[in-house]
Parts: structure tokens; sequence; C-alpha cells
């Protein structure tokens, strides 16, 4: 099936170069996905020091480094709130604390739960409804509805189902943030994949067993062709889903940026959602764990986009996209009216069969011209490009304005915090930010030496000004 003629070879390898230029390159990806992960970090540090109990990820296309300019992929954020506790199993109860039991059962649509409150002093189901957020079902549960987003929106510019959209300033991409609830412990729908081998062997035991250890999350949201979709909550596993896509190689991330383009270009024409970026990005999965890793090389990526466009064409003739982690979860319920179904198996088919000429005819970054002067199909000089460091370039200007900005802002929410404390608690606010220096992992302490500056600058002028004010010296500690 893969031995190719050497057109395809050939093809493949201008594709590459084509991907490379526009940015689709590995030290593209890693500047994107340093500088995310870094701002990432910055809150996170912020957050630890000021007892904020939420923790913000960085998820998606912008930090996975599998997106373009042209793609105007949009930025999305997670906000995990610690206040509560949710369990798949009784051991996990925690005293004190909001707990809520996942359930699954003949009502819930797979890849999705109830949630059930518990008892905050003692391990028992609660009985006494607190509140318009929850409801009590034909069992006596008391369940939470997911409606507890609307407390969540208010600023925001518009809502998308689970996530607020906020539109990004010129030159920056939009952001949509997602409210999640934490789950420590991983799905137990999820418990075949940590076992599951496909023939390519990837992900590794290892890959599986560090995702395992992210737990999971449930997001306010239910299933499209569910009976009780305010009382659903969409089980999340986004950051094991971060950890393998920071494991693919730089074909298989080519792979996934040429299908975004193919689906921006003509499968979801005029802006209209019918195949997800997502679905896309689980189809990629699939076949990487289906087929061998050797396969998976620059000389092969036409070969390969194929492969992929072949199995999204049977995901949606078949009406079924199993998520990659939760199989039982069909990503494609629901979604397409069988006008929709026809169109989209009719655009996939004409892509397969006339795809040299549509990839010709992308004009998302540019790819389709640029292609045309790799394959000598219009003179060179008959347009001008910019280059793939000028294109980094620019890429990374505005991600050190997005870091500048972040190292603002955490220092100003750290000032809000020490506003109005003694001097003691401000020590101990201090202290708490020399542990990411002293036992940080790489990002955490890289994180920290950005914001030493702006923290020990406020700390000294807070000693200082103490000491004036009881009329004592400046202390040494103040000036160093």
């Amino acid at each position: 099936m893969f031995q190719e003629p050497d057109y395809r070879e050939n093809l493949s390898l201008m594709l590459s170069e084509v991907l490379h230029d526009i940015g689709v390159n590995e030290r593209m990806v890693m500047g994107r996905r340093r500088g995310l992960m870094l701002e990432e970090t910055l809150i996170r540090i912020r957050s630890k020091s000021t007892d904020l109990n939420r923790t913000y990820y960085y998820l998606g296309s912008q930090t996975e480094g599998t997106t373009t300019i042209g793609l105007h992929s949009d930025f999305d954020s997670l906000i995990c709130t610690h206040d509560v506790n949710i369990i798949q199993d009784w051991s996990e109860w925690e005293h004190g604390k909001f707990n809520y039991l996942m359930i699954k059962d003949e009502n819930t649509t797979p890849g999705y739960c109830f949630l059930q409150l518990l008892k905050p002093y003692e391990p028992l189901p609660e009985t006494v409804i607190p509140n318009e957020h929850f409801i009590t079902d034909r069992r006596g549960r008391i369940l939470y509805k997911n409606t507890m987003i609307t407390d969540f929106i208010e600023g925001a510019d518009q809502q998308h189902g689970p996530s607020i959209a906020e539109q990004g300033q010129p030159e920056f991409c939009d952001r949509d943030i997602v409210i999640a609830l934490p789950c420590k412990s991983w799905p137990q729908s999820a418990s075949g994949w940590l076992h599951r081998q496909g023939i390519g062997r990837w992900p590794t035991q290892e890959m599986r067993r560090y995702a395992a250890r992210t737990g999971c999350f449930v997001v306010a949201t239910g299933s499209k062709v569910s009976e009780y979709p305010e009382l659903e909550w969409r089980i999340s596993i986004s950051l094991a889903e971060r950890i393998l896509m920071f494991n693919l190689n730089i074909t298989q991330i080519r792979c996934y940026v040429l299908l975004k383009m193919i689906l921006k270009s003509f499968l979801n024409p005029q802006d209209e959602i019918n195949i997800s970026s997502f679905m896309c990005k689980t189809v990629l999965l699939h076949c990487i764990e289906n087929t061998d890793s050797s396969i998976w090389q620059d000389n092969n990526l036409y070969t390969c986009l194929t492969y992929c466009l072949l199995e999204l064409l049977s995901c949606v003739q078949n009406d079924c996209c199993s998520h990659f982690i939760i199989p039982e979860n069909n990503l494609m319920a629901g979604q397409f009216t069988a006008e929709t179904k026809h169109e989209l198996s009719k655009n996939i088919c004409d892509f397969i069969q006339n795809d040299r000429q549509r990839l010709l005819s992308i004009d998302i970054d540019d790819l389709g011209h640029r292609l045309q002067v790799k394959l000598n199909r219009v003179p060179h000089g008959i347009y001008h490009f910019p280059s793939s460091l000028e294109i980094y370039k620019h890429v990374m200007i505005l991600e050190y304005i997005a870091i500048a900005s972040k190292i603002s802002k955490q220092h100003m929410h750290i000032l809000k915090h020490l506003q109005n404390k003694n001097i003691r608690t401000i020590k101990q606010s201090v202290g708490k930010l020399m542990t990411f220096s002293d036992n940080g992992n790489t990002l955490e302490q890289a994180a920290f030496k950005l914001l030493a500056p702006f923290l020990f600058t406020t700390y000294g002028s807070i000693l200082a000004s103490s000491s004036i004010g009881e009329n004592n010296q400046v202390p040494p500690q103040a000036l160093v």
C-alpha cells in the first residue's frame, strides 16, 4: 500500500519543504511550545503564591505548535477551579470540600457523566438541594446542572457551549476559555486505552502511564444526542491529549496542518463547522496508532495525508469517529444531517480524486502558490513569499510581547494580593515564590527568573518603606 511511485515521493518532499517554509518546522513548533508553556507557568506561579484556587492550562493548536499564521487558530485555555473535588470512587472523597461523584449509567451518553452532590463533612450523598443549579432525579440523587457555566461568563464576548470566547487584540489570536472541574484519577471509561497496542506501537507504554497521571476534567456541556443535556458533563482528558501531540514527529504535525487547511478550504466553507479540527486530530491519532512508525517520513507525507482523508471519509460515511482515548464516545454522534453527510462525503471524495490540483489551489499561507513554484509550474520570480526565518521572527516577536505582558499582569496580581498585608505575611508570600527558584522544574525556574526582578524590587521597596515609616534605617536586605 505504501510503496509509491516517484511522483508521490517527489510531491511529498515538495509539500514538506513548503510546510517548512511557512513555519511548520521543528524550530517554530518548539518556539511556540516553549513560549506558551512559559506563559502557563507564570500564571501557575502567581496562583500558588497568592493562594488562588484555580489552575490555568494552555491547550490546542497554538500550544501544540500545530498551526500557521494563515490558519488563524484560536488560543485555547482551560481554567480548572479547585473548590470542588470530582471523584470516581468513595475513597477519593475529601473532608470539607464540595465533593461530586461521577455517575455513568444507562441514561448517560458515552464519554459523559452526571455529577451527584455529596456531603462535605461525611462521605454520604447530599439530601438537600442547595440552589437552582441542582436538581433531584427520579432516583433521589441530587445532580449538578451544567448551566453553572453562566456564573463565569460575565464580561465575555460570547459563549459557545462550555467555552467563553474573547476577541483578541490586533495581531493576536482570539481566545476560547473553558471552565472545568478536576478529577485526580484517570477516567474509568478510558482504562482500556492504557493497555491498547496498535501496529505502530504508539503511544508507548511510558507515554500512556504519564498521561494517566494527569487525571481528567469534567466540562459543563452535554451531548447533542442526550436526553438530559443540562445534566450531562463531558469527560475531558485534555492534558493527556496534549502529551500525545507533544510526541508527534514533524511529518505527523505537517499532516495534521494539511488536514486543517483542507478542512478550512474545502470541507467547512464559509466558516461552517461540520467537521471539527478535533475530529481531524482524532483521525490522525488513529492512523498513527494503526500504521508502522516508519511510514511517517517527509518523503511519504502525500501518502499519509491520503490515508488520513480515506479514514475521515469512512468516519463520515459511518457517522462514527471514535474518541482516541475513550472509544465509546462517538464524536460525530448527532453531528450531521443526511444532506450534510452526503455533501461532506462528496467533497472528501472529490478532494481525494483531484488531490494534487486541490492542493495547488489552497490559499492559506500561499501554500498552493508556493507548491506551484516548487513544482516548476510557474516561474520562481513571479511571487514574493516571506522566508521561514522572517515568519519565525514575526511569530516569536508576538510571543515575546505576550510573555512580557504576562509577566506584568502576574506581577500586578501579586501586588494586589500583598496590598494591605503586614510584613510577616509578605515575607511568607515571597518565601513561597522562592521555592520555584530552588525546587521548581526547568520551566518554573525559567519563569521565576523573569518575575524575580519585579518581585524583589517590590519586596525591597516594601521593606524600605516599612522601616522608614517606623523611623528606622533601611535594612540591608532591602538594598540587595
